[in-house]
């Protein structure tokens, strides 16, 4: 691309990271880096009422946990600051002056009475989308300094051209029409001085020279509103590519009241989730490579993107992909990083204590290692390795059964008395005691390892039952097996 990219995500800080703000924001990124562009952060702070705090922090630390590293944001000034939109508003009153001046825009002295009453007459006339009615529009220069002398309020509105056709092309949906007669004369700046949504962000697009907007589809609509803008001061727009919904698996629109889904960046970070699965997931969600692979390092991805294959249905969010994608990245991790994800489940749900011995956190650390494979997730571990910390086991029905053969009373009490003589207690000396068994009862395979393992563990699968054991440790073998003996 002859000019360099430059492309943004402009989060609210009213709450945390979501799952749409981050899918928004990896594709942004990814075509950035693509094209050696840069990638921009800027606050939309404008909505005070609904601003949270430590919502702007949540949004910028949960990108660089995610690997979305930006260029420019409130941390990294790359010269088109500032930033954030309340630090910008003399930036805006400036042109919303000179759409004034120009008279594209004039000041409504309408009070939110007079509109309720007017929306509700349109709608009781059987006007699905009221607008409003530009009454205003038409107040002479000597009314509208009458009614400043007064110091009623006002908001200012721009002037909707008439019969006029605004088109796009949309990087994604493809040509997008929309008909200036749908869309009355609209409020580009609130009584109290801050602006809307639909003026501020061209203001800021514009001075901030962004040349690709990818946003999601809830925005096409205020498109037509900011191409006006873009018009009216004679200005390039920059290219727009409206994302697909993100829905739930019966297909339906993700709603943050959706509690089928875990809708939070912080959340999945929270359960030990690792950060470059999914930065793996989110990116296709919407958007597919070539071929059948799935799993992408994050420098595949940027070499990888292209917008062409951007999707044009719906997104549908399987958390179980999710979970499966996780594991195939816990299952390379590199043990540390496993055990530092994991531990703290253990320690926050009681079963080990804050401080450990050496000891402690190494049987810690060969415990999580025992599960790596299994594991979708660092929480998961402590449902996972729950038979190490019952003093009683209660056996299903599917273990009773395993230990009704007729075979296992021999079995056991042979165990049982090899694990008596064990000295030192580690896998490898458990894994030849199994071997003796063998040779001493006749029984291999299921009718060998079946009743050790529910005897010991309660369960019919599980970990590789030498390494199993050996955490169990001597003691809690020795009680579980006389159990089921006697």
């Amino acid at each position: 691309m002859s000019q360099e990219v430059r492309v943004r995500y402009a989060p609210s800080p009213t709450g945390h990271l979501h799952i749409g703000g981050a899918r928004t924001a990896l594709f942004n990124y990814l075509f950035a880096r693509h094209h050696n562009g840069k990638f921009i952060v800027r606050i939309e702070d404008t909505d005070i009422e609904r601003n949270v705090e430590g919502g702007e922090q949540s949004q910028l630390e949960n990108l660089k946990w995610l690997g979305i590293d930006y260029d420019e944001s409130v941390d990294k000034d790359g010269g088109y600051g500032p930033y954030r939109q309340t630090e910008r508003l003399d930036i805006y009153r400036k042109y919303v002056n000179e759409l004034l001046e120009k008279g594209y825009a004039y000041k409504c002295f309408c009070t939110p009475e007079e509109l309720e009453k007017e929306r509700e007459a349109q709608r009781a006339a059987g006007i699905a989308a009221p607008q409003y009615s530009g009454k205003c529009r038409h107040l002479t220069k000597e009314q509208v300094a009458q009614l400043e002398a007064e110091g009623k309020p006002y908001t200012i509105r721009v002037k909707v051209p008439e019969g006029k056709v605004y088109e796009f092309e949309d990087i994604v949906r493809g040509k997008v029409t929309f008909e200036s007669k749908d869309i009355g004369d609209w409020v580009i700046m609130k009584a109290n001085g801050i602006p809307t949504y639909n003026f501020a962000v061209v203001i800021d697009d514009h001075l901030m020279k962004i040349t690709h907007v990818f946003r999601g589809e809830e925005h096409l609509s205020n498109t037509p509103k900011q191409l006006m803008i873009y018009d009216y001061f004679g200005w390039e727009p920059p290219k727009f590519a409206h994302l697909t919904l993100i829905v739930n698996e019966n297909r339906k629109k993700l709603s943050k009241r959706d509690e089928s889904i875990i809708q939070f960046v912080s959340q999945y970070k929270e359960l030990g989730y690792l950060p470059e699965a999914l930065f793996n997931f989110f990116a296709l969600l919407g958007w597919s490579p070539e071929g059948e692979e799935e799993i992408f390092s994050k420098e595949e991805l940027i070499r990888i993107f292209d917008v062409s294959r951007l999707s044009k249905s719906p997104s549908m969010f399987d958390t179980k992909k999710l979970t499966w994608m996780n594991n195939q990245y816990i299952k390379k991790l590199d043990l540390d990083r496993l055990v530092e994800i994991s531990l703290p489940h253990l320690i926050k749900a009681g079963r080990l204590p804050e401080q450990m011995s050496e000891e402690q956190r190494q049987w810690a650390r060969d415990l999580i290692a025992l599960y790596q494979e299994q594991m979708s997730y660092g929480a998961e571990i402590v449902e996972l390795s729950e038979l190490f910390f019952k003093e009683d086991i209660e056996y299903n029905e599917e273990a009773k059964e395993v230990l009704a053969g007729e075979q296992v009373p021999d079995v056991l009490k042979t165990f049982l008395e090899e694990v008596k003589q064990l000295e030192p207690f580690t896998a490898e000396n458990i894994k030849a005691a199994i071997k003796s068994v063998q040779k001493a009862t006749g029984q291999k395979g299921k009718k060998l390892f079946m009743p050790i393992r529910v005897a010991v563990t309660g369960q019919t699968h599980g970990p590789e039952l030498p390494f199993a054991i050996q955490l169990l440790g001597k003691e809690k073998v020795i009680s579980r097996l006389e159990k089921v003996i006697h």
